[in-house]
Formats: structure tokens, sequence, C-alpha cells
């Protein structure tokens, strides 16, 4: 049979437009339809923006920290439309990057919402029908409210960066990532910020220790935080929004944010139709080699909830490419994955955390905490934790986490070791960089626990 295309990829974020550019270069015919901007929620709505607000929000602490340092400089004011405008400006010349990624390849696009017709024809929304031999699915994900009176007058991670004003105050729902990352955003930039989880402490998953350095350095650092406490309902009050929590407090807020979870944007792209499986949660269930139960459908990236990271998407649309156009059957490597959390202080990780490890086999636990030299010297309180997981077996590190200021640099470094085996005598043996922070994970000689 003759097709359009070799590959139609359903997606125009850092995966499928990934595994579109390398097909194409190798000689594939391809075609990409995206229905939204090009980039993605990394580019457009997640991670670079986010960084920049990041960015953004850590200035008002380097005045004062330099003033201690013997500079004469006065902090002024935070202007948003002025950063706004630079974000925007700095988005839409990403998505022409994406484009031109694409068009400099010979790879078609339509800007337009694409379906499945059958397991080789795509349907797009003006109803043209494209044929292809093979289809990837790369439609990521999207943040999701839950299902509580007066949740429509909350915005999502999706909505922050089109904020009008900055809000006076806020109140941020949620203890993962996103809302730890947003609320030391929002609090750096001036914001009364207040934070509900529901749970223990914020960042489950993460290493205990870690989590709970970080949560106590955002309260230091004048984040709201309340710990076992959701909300029951919420209502516009004239220009404010009252909200009921489950603790008894009522509270006004200028804005509420949800980053409650996320969802795989499977819906409506029949699939099930076809005989594509579908997960619980609607991700779509795939093989080692991101195949659906239907030969010609492939899926990468957040659809399929498996680690929903930018740089896993991009690795998954290449093993994609190598599996099906290089007859060189890949499958992605989801093994010791090193992560930042954006969080204010910053976190990296790498491995199995301490109770992950402890749960394993026998382990030792080397860590450290201590005030670093910059901010000490500036007399900021702000503590850092340097940690490592080692089997007592065979010696090997089984985990790095690190509490920080550029955690998130250190972690690339410390991940390419863990995941090359190294084990604590490698560690040892490696010369301290003096001074610096990170020399702390080469000196640690005894451990503070084991288990």
């Amino acid at each position: 049979m003759n097709f359009d295309y070799d590959l139609f990829v359903i997606g125009g974020g850092s995966g499928g437009v990934r595994a579109a550019r390398v097909a194409a270069q190798g000689g594939a015919k391809v075609a990409l339809a995206e229905e939204d901007r090009y980039g993605g929620t990394c580019v457009i709505r997640g991670c670079v923006p986010k960084k920049l607000m990041v960015f953004a929000s850590e200035y008002a602490g380097m005045v004062e920290d330099a003033q201690s340092y013997g500079w004469d400089i006065q902090p002024g004011g935070f202007n948003w439309e002025t950063f706004r405008g630079k974000l925007y400006a700095e988005l839409d010349r990403l998505e022409a990057v994406y484009r031109n990624i694409l068009k400099n390849n010979g790879v078609e696009t339509f800007d337009q919402r694409a379906k499945l017709a059958d397991a080789h024809t795509v349907e797009l929304a003006d109803g043209t029908r494209k044929t292809a031999k093979h289809v990837l699915v790369a439609t990521g994900g999207r943040p999701v409210k839950p299902d509580l009176p007066g949740a429509e007058l909350a915005i999502t991670s999706n909505d922050i960066f089109h904020l009008k004003k900055l809000p006076e105050s806020i109140l941020i729902i949620g203890g993962g990532y996103i809302a730890s990352e947003f609320a030391g955003i929002l609090n750096g930039l001036g914001v009364n910020t207040t934070q509900y989880y529901r749970g223990a402490q914020i960042l489950r998953g993460f290493d205990d220790e870690a989590r709970g350095l970080v949560c106590e350095e955002m309260c230091q650092r004048g984040v709201n935080v309340h710990l076992g406490t959701n909300i029951l309902e919420m209502r516009k009050e004239g220009d404010k929004i009252w909200v009921k929590a489950t603790n008894g407090e009522e509270n006004l807020f200028d804005q509420v944010m949800f980053a409650t979870g996320r969802a795989p944007n499977s819906d409506g792209l029949g699939l099930e139709n076809l005989g594509v499986e579908l997960g619980r949660r609607g991700q779509i269930v795939v093989d080692d080699y991101s195949q659906t139960a239907v030969p010609s459908i492939y899926a990468i990236g957040d659809v399929t909830d498996r680690v929903n990271l930018t740089p896993v998407a991009i690795r998954e649309g290449m093993a994609f490419v190598e599996t099906v156009f290089n007859g060189n059957p890949t499958k992605p490597d989801h093994e010791l994955i090193p992560t930042a959390i954006f969080t204010q202080p910053e976190m990296g990780t790498v491995g199995l955390s301490e109770e992950e490890a402890r749960d394993q086999e026998p382990i030792e636990v080397y860590a450290t905490s201590f005030k670093p030299m910059q901010q000490s010297f500036a007399g900021r309180s702000e503590r850092v934790l340097m940690k490592l997981i080692v089997s007592q077996e065979n010696r090997k590190v089984l985990g790095c986490h690190i509490v920080a200021p550029g955690a998130g640099e250190m972690i690339q470094l410390a991940g390419i070791a863990v995941k090359m085996g190294a084990t604590k005598e490698d560690f040892d043996r490696t010369v301290a960089v003096h001074p610096t922070m990170s020399e702390e994970l080469v000196t640690m000689k005894t451990p503070t626990r084991t288990g």
C-alpha cells in the first residue's frame, strides 16, 4: 500500500519534534500536526518560562546579599509587565526555532488538531485525511483541577505566565514539584504566598531528609506552608476568592492556583475505537519500545505517563526512530535519571531515596548539612544538604541528594558517576575542589547512619 507519509506525528512538543526531525533527517517522509503552540509544555508553559521566573524571583535576595558584601545597591520594585513582555518575546523566539527545525528538515506541518481514523489514517480538524505507515502520538499532558465547588475560579500552572498583574496574595494547592516551585517563585517576586498540601510533607516520593529541608527553608523564606490541609470549597467574594480549608480556616486570596496533578492528553484522539489500550488515568499503554497494542501506532512522552520529564520524552523519541526507521530496536533507558527541582532552595536527586534503598538492602548513609560560605558571610542562616546512599554489599552509590543553590547543575555531573556505577571509594578517591559546596560529596568519611 502507498502511504502519504512514512511517519505522521501528532503533537509538536519536545518529544514529537525530535522524533519528526531525526526521522526526516534519515530520509523518511514525515508530517506533524499541532493544535496549539510548537514547543509543547516544556518550552511554552513549563520548564523554560518557569526557570526564567525562578531567575527573576531570586534577584531580591541577591540585592540584600550584595549589600552585605559591601555593595551600595538599593532594592527597587519588580515590574511584572516588563518581565512578562520579555518572557513572551523569548517564547515566541523559541517557538520559531521549533517551527524552523521542522521546516528545514522537510517535515510538513499542519497547525490543527489531529485524531486517528484508523491504524494508518490521521484525520485533521478540517476533515482532511492523511495516511502514514507509522503514527506517533506525542500529545503530552495537561494540568487538572479537582472537582469541588468553585474550582473554576482557580488558575493552573498554564495560566500563571499570562496574569495581567501579579496578585498581592495567592494560595497554591498541591505538594508536588510544580506547586512547590511556584510557591518559591511567587514568594520571591513579593507575593504573599500560602501553600496547602493534604499530605504530611511536600515533594512526596523524594528523599525524606531532603524534602524536609526544602520545606523548612521555604517556610524560613516566607512561604506559608500548611501540611495536612486541603480545601473544601471556594467562592468569589468581591475581587477576591474566599476559601474554606479542611483545618477550619477561612481566608481570602487574590488568586488560587491548583497544582494537584496532570492528566495525559489522550481524549478525543480516536484511540479506543482502534484497540489502543489506555490505562486507568488515561495514559496510552506502550511496551518497552513505545509501541501500542496497534502495531502501526506508537506513543512517547507524558501521554504515556512513564517518566514525565522533557529529556525523557526526547530520549523516547530518539529510541522510537532507532527502532522503527533504523532497524535497531532500542529501549529508552528509564533507570537512574537525574532530576532537578527548582524550588528555593533547589534540589537535585539521582537514584534511590534513603527510604527506598533501606527497603531494598542494607545501606550506609553519608550526609552533611551546613551553612554555605556565600550565604553565611551575608548573615543568612540557610542550610544546604549533601547526601549519599551507599550499598553495604557492593559499595555502589545508590542515590545522591543535594539541596543547595545550583543543585541542578551539580546533580547532572554526580548523575554521570552514579549512572556509571561509581562506588563510595570512587567518590573518596576524587580530590575535592576547594572551596565549594559540592566538595562535601567526596570528603564525607564516616556514615551518619546505617540500616
